[in-house]
C-alpha cells in the first residue's frame, strides 16, 4: 500500500509517525502524525486554573505532569483501537508549550517549590515599576538586548517575585539546589528521567527563552549583564537550545519509553511554522489569548509602536535565525470562557456564535477584556476590563458579539502597529495582505468574518487549525529526517483549500467602529486600584 506524502508524492506506507506534546494554558494534547502531516489520533485533558487573588494566575506543575502522561497514554489507546502500531513506528516526539509561565523545581527533590506562575498573571507589577525608576530609559531598559519591555507578563519578573516571596525558593538558590524552567524545561527534564537520570536534561529552546527578558537576541545566549543587574544566578538557568535537534530519550517511567525528544518550540513560534510562514509572512492563533507574529527574515527589527522584537524559529544549531516581530494579546479565547464560566451567559464555548448572530451588531456596546491589564500595543498592566455603551435596549447576544469583536480589534490594533514596524518586510500576495489564522477558536465563521471585516484584508483558515501541534511535530520530524526544511518550508505540506474570508463592510464604517474601540481601550487605562 502507499500513502501520498508531502506535495503528493507517493511513498511505501511504513507507519512512520512523529508527535508532538502541546501543553497549552487550559489543556494539554498529544497528538500524532503521519508522514503526510495528517493528524492520526490525539487524546486532549483539561487541567485547574488556580486564582489566589484578583490578577494571579496558577498552574499545578505536578498536574501538568499527570496531564502530559494522561494524554501520551490516552493516544497509545485510541491507536490500538484503529490498529495502528504506533509505539514501534513513531520516530521522534516534539515539544510546544505555553511560554514565559515559570516553574522553580528542587533538583533534588524533584518537586516544585511552589505553583507555576503563569504568563497572564500579574502579580509582578510593582516589581516592574521598581526596575523602571532605577534607570533612565525606564520600562525600555533591557530592550536593545532582549527585544521585550519591562512587563509581568516575562518571566524574568516572575524568578523575582518567587526569590523574594517563597522562602524556600529563596533557600534553594542560594544552597544551589533550584531549577529555574519554562514548562518545555520542566516537561524535558521529568520527561528524560528528572532526578532519577545519570545526566539530568536541564535545558531550553532559542524560543521560550526568548520569552524570559533574559536571553541576548543576538547570541541566543543568556545575557550576563542582565543576570547581574536582576541579580538572578546563571547556575538556575538551563541551557539554551535551538529548535530542531536531538534533546533525550523518553525515560524508562513513561509511556513511549526509549523514543527521541527531539523538537521544541514556544506555542507562537510552533504555529508559525506549523503555518509555514517565511519572511514578510504572518499569523494570527487564536486561543486563550491572541497571538500576531510577523516573520522577519534573518533580520532583527526593533518596535517603535510597542510589538516585541523576538525570534520566529531556528531550525537546528548551525541553522540561520529567524526573526519575528510580535503582537501578544492576554484575553482571546479566554474571554468567551468568562461568559460561560463566571457569568453563565453561554453553557458552552460554540454556543457564543449562534448566540451573537442573533442580533446584528452590538448595539453600540465595547467590551475591552483587560483581566490583567492590556498587553500590545498598550502595555497597561493598570488597565481593567469595561464594558461600556450598555443601554436598557443591551442583551446578552450584544455582549456575546462584542466579545467576539474585541479579539478582532485587538487583533487590528496589533496588525497596525506591525505594518509601521515592518515597513517593506510585510508580504503581500497580489498586492493584497493576507491574514493566516490558527486557533481552537477559529471554527467560529462568525468571529473569521469579523476579523476580515475589521482589518479589511483577508483572512486565510487552513482545514488543520490547529497549527500549534503541528509545528512542533515538523521540528521533531525535521531533527529525525522525517521531513526536509525545502518540504515544510519551501514547499508547504499538501492541504485541502484553506477557507477565505473576506471583508464585507465599508472603509468609512471600519474607521467609525475602530475609533470607537479606541475610545472603550481609554476607559480601561487606571483602573487597577480600584477598590474592591
Amino acid at each position: 500500500m502507499e500513502v501520498e506524502g508531502m506535495k503528493g508524492e507517493k511513498r511505501p506506507d511504513t507507519a512512520t509517525y512523529v508527535a508532538a506534546i502541546d501543553q497549552g494554558t487550559t489543556s494539554t494534547r498529544f497528538i500524532v502524525y503521519d508522514t503526510a502531516a495528517k493528524v492520526v489520533v490525539s487524546h486532549q485533558l483539561e487541567f485547574t486554573q488556580i486564582y489566589p487573588q484578583a490578577g494571579w494566575v496558577e498552574h499545578d506543575p505536578m498536574e501538568i505532569l499527570d496531564t502530559v502522561r494522561k494524554a501520551m497514554e490516552g493516544a497509545l489507546a485510541k491507536g490500538k483501537e484503529k490498529g495502528l502500531d504506533i509505539l514501534d513506528n513513531l520516530k521522534a516526539i516534539g515539544i510546544t508549550n505555553q511560554r514565559e509561565t515559570t516553574v522553580i523545581w528542587s533538583r533534588s527533590t524533584g518537586k516544585p517549590y511552589y505553583n507555576a506562575v503563569v504568563w497572564m498573571d500579574s502579580r509582578t507589577s510593582s516589581i516592574c515599576r521598581h526596575l523602571e525608576k532605577q534607570h533612565p530609559e525606564g520600562g525600555r531598559r533591557f530592550v536593545s538586548t532582549c527585544g521585550l519591555p519591562i512587563h509581568p507578563y516575562f518571566s524574568a519578573t516572575k524568578i523575582l517575585w518567587l526569590m523574594e516571596h517563597v522562602p524556600e525558593v529563596k533557600a534553594g538558590v542560594e544552597s544551589g539546589d533550584a531549577l529555574f524552567g519554562t514548562i518545555d524545561t520542566w516537561l524535558i527534564w521529568n520527561l528524560t528521567g528528572g532526578l532519577n537520570a545519570e545526566e539530568p536534561v536541564h535545558v531550553t529552546d532559542c524560543t521560550n527563552a526568548a520569552r524570559t527578558m533574559l536571553m541576548d537576541l543576538t547570541t541566543l545566549q543568556w545575557h550576563e549583564p542582565t543576570l547581574k543587574d536582576l541579580g538572578i544566578p546563571r547556575s538556575i538557568l538551563p541551557k539554551i537550545i535551538s529548535n530542531v535537534e536531538l534533546i533525550g530519550k523518553v525515560s524508562e517511567d513513561w509511556p513511549f519509553a526509549g523514543i527521541q525528544l527531539a523538537g521544541c518550540l514556544g506555542d507562537q513560534h510552533a504555529a508559525t511554522l506549523g503555518q509555514q510562514c517565511k519572511a514578510g509572512e504572518a499569523k494570527s492563533t487564536y486561543g486563550t489569548g491572541c497571538f500576531i507574529v510577523l516573520n522577519t527574515g534573518e533580520q532583527i527589527v526593533p518596535s517603535n509602536h510597542g510589538l516585541l522584537t523576538t525570534i520566529s524559529y531556528k531550525l537546528g544549531p548551525d541553522a540561520p535565525t529567524n526573526y519575528a516581530l510580535e503582537g501578544s494579546i492576554a484575553i482571546g479565547g479566554a474571554a468567551v470562557q468568562w461568559l460561560r464560566d463566571n457569568l453563565g451567559i453561554i453553557k458552552s464555548s460554540s454556543e457564543i456564535e449562534s448566540l451573537a448572530k442573533t442580533v446584528n451588531n452590538t448595539g453600540g456596546v465595547y467590551f475591552v477584556p483587560a483581566f490583567s491589564g492590556l498587553f500590545a500595543p498598550w502595555w497597561r498592566d493598570d488597565a481593567r476590563g469595561v464594558l461600556v455603551g450598555i443601554t436598557r435596549y443591551t442583551n446578552k447576544a450584544h455582549i456575546a458579539r462584542a466579545t467576539l469583536e474585541s479579539m478582532c480589534y485587538q487583533v487590528k490594533e496589533v496588525l497596525t502597529s506591525m505594518k509601521a514596524d515592518a515597513g517593506n518586510i510585510e508580504a503581500t500576495v497580489g498586492g493584497e495582505f493576507l491574514l493566516r489564522v490558527d486557533g481552537g477558536a477559529t471554527v467560529n465563521n462568525l468571529l473569521m468574518q469579523l476579523q476580515a471585516d475589521l482589518l479589511g484584508s483577508p483572512v486565510v483558515r487552513p482545514v488543520d487549525i490547529e497549527t500549534t501541534a503541528l509545528g512542533a511535530a515538523y521540528a521533531a520530524g525535521l531533527a529525525v529526517g522525517v521531513w526536509t526544511k525545502e518540504q515544510i518550508i519551501e514547499q508547504g505540506a499538501v492541504q485541502e483549500a484553506p477557507t477565505v474570508f473576506h471583508s464585507q463592510i465599508t472603509d468609512d464604517e471600519r474607521n467609525k467602529r475602530c475609533l470607537s474601540w479606541n475610545k472603550a481601550v481609554e476607559r480601561s487605562f487606571g483602573l487597577a486600584e480600584l477598590d474592591f
